[in-house]
């Protein structure tokens, strides 16, 4: 239908994270493309903002503050989602902190929280709006993960590791929840451009410098994971599970377009 391009009018949603950044993108894409939106972030006035502007805009969607590592808060919010709006057949896991520190030295309470976050706050968010899915016969798991998955990155290895953990339990939630007709991908973002990432791009020359080594000679905006977040929800992806789809602007294709190349 001309109206419903991606076929989520009336699909139930949940992003978690959706407070800012990314998860505020997803949020507000789905929104306006006509889903009931269950807004989940630690931060609760911010993710009643949200809420706010996809209902100000004639949207649905309702606020939850919730801590995506406590089991007994991911379900209080799950059945304030269904009893808002039915039961949850699209849930997008996007929270995450990050905790800068080398190996060497990274204190073990930082390694556990960034993974608690960041890695099983995913897995008990999967469990909770997965047993909703099941009942409600089908739905879709979209994981946000990142290029620190398959890359490692200097100084924040803590969050490369739990990103790769994040890879491999969609697959293993995509060969283990088929049969309930449940899919489950993910996407890496990389080089968006967000409240968390502007410290890093208001230094003087990154900006330019990164643009230069992405092949589509921008930075990323989180709209841009927003509409590949869309399209792995909606039934336009419905034979799509257990993949990774990679939004960088080309980024991590150009290790042999950052070197020189004599006679080129």
């Amino acid at each position: 239908m001309a109206d419903d391009p991606w076929g989520l009018v009336g699909k139930v949603v949940t992003v978690t994270g959706a407070a800012s950044g990314i998860g505020r993108g997803i949020a507000l894409g789905f929104g306006a493309a006509g889903a009931a939106v269950g807004v989940l972030d630690h931060d609760g006035p911010g993710a009643a903002t949200v809420a706010a502007e996809i209902i100000a805009a004639g949207g649905k969607a309702i606020a939850l503050p919730c801590d995506v590592t406590d089991a007994a808060a991911i379900a209080a919010a799950a059945d304030a989602v269904q009893a808002a709006f039915g039961p949850c057949t699209v849930l997008v896991n996007n929270a995450g902190i990050l905790r800068p520190g080398a190996l060497a030295t990274l204190p073990l309470a930082l390694w556990n929280q960034l993974l608690s976050v960041n890695l099983t706050g995913y897995f008990l968010c999967a469990q909770t709006f997965g047993a909703q899915m099941r009942a409600a016969g089908g739905g879709s798991l979209v994981h946000i993960a990142s290029i620190a998955a398959a890359h490692p990155t200097p100084l924040t290895g803590a969050y490369s590791v739990a990103k790769a953990g994040v890879a491999m339990l969609s697959k293993q939630l995509a060969l283990e929840w088929a049969d309930d007709n449940i899919r489950s991908n993910v996407v890496n973002p990389g080089m968006i451009l967000t409240a968390l990432s502007r410290s890093i791009y208001d230094r003087p020359g990154v900006t330019e410098a990164r643009v230069a080594a992405i092949p589509s000679r921008r930075i990323g905006a989180p709209d841009d994971v927003a509409d590949t977040v869309l399209f792995l929800a909606s039934p336009r992806s419905g034979y799509v599970n257990g993949a990774e789809i990679t939004v960088d602007g080309g980024f991590t294709r150009n290790v042999l377009g950052l070197i020189p190349r004599a006679g080129y």
